[in-house]
């Protein structure tokens, strides 16, 4: 999959400008948060800024062109939506290797040496159990829920 299609994907998850006081990434547009970008004019972020800043900021970090297309989404995904340190540590979590952060040969190891789709639904599990347990969960968990759902029918038109 390309940062395209998976940038595509993304927005659908993702809606235009939201200023929610109970939400802890604060004032968002695109998906990108005040609290991860203050220098940013938030309110008035283009569809193309969001871009460059996903490109360069998750779908790299992540070493998306790494991995299997499935997997790649499904980590761009929860980086932009938990951060992207908690996306590859639940990676490697779902990989079965230490999960400190981290990418590099042994995770890699390990994620070639695992199907997509057992990635996918071990990826999402973790994500599911990482979401359950925010105190904030009560208040945005049925739309995580229903986001990972949709991420769950993604992958198995990936794998």
């Amino acid at each position: 999959m390309n940062f395209e299609t998976a940038f595509d994907r993304l927005l659908g998850h993702e809606g235009g400008y939201v200023n929610d006081p109970d939400d802890p990434g604060q004032e968002t547009n695109w998906g990108v948060s005040k609290r991860s970008y203050p220098g940013v004019d938030i309110k008035h972020l283009t569809r193309e800024g969001a871009k460059q800043i996903y490109r360069m900021d998750f779908w790299h970090r992540i070493n998306a062109d790494e991995l299997y297309d499935g997997v790649a989404f499904q980590t761009f995904d929860f980086a932009v939506n938990s951060g992207i340190e908690t996306a590859i540590r639940k990676l490697q979590a779902a990989l079965g290797v230490a999960d400190d952060g981290y990418w590099g040969p042994i995770s890699a190891a390990a994620a070639k040496a695992m199907s997509e789709t057992d990635q996918i639904m071990h990826l999402n599990a973790q994500r599911l159990r990482y979401m359950a347990r925010l105190s904030v969960f009560d208040r945005f968990g049925r739309g995580w829920c229903n986001r990972i759902a949709a991420n769950l029918e993604y992958g198995a038109e990936d794998s």
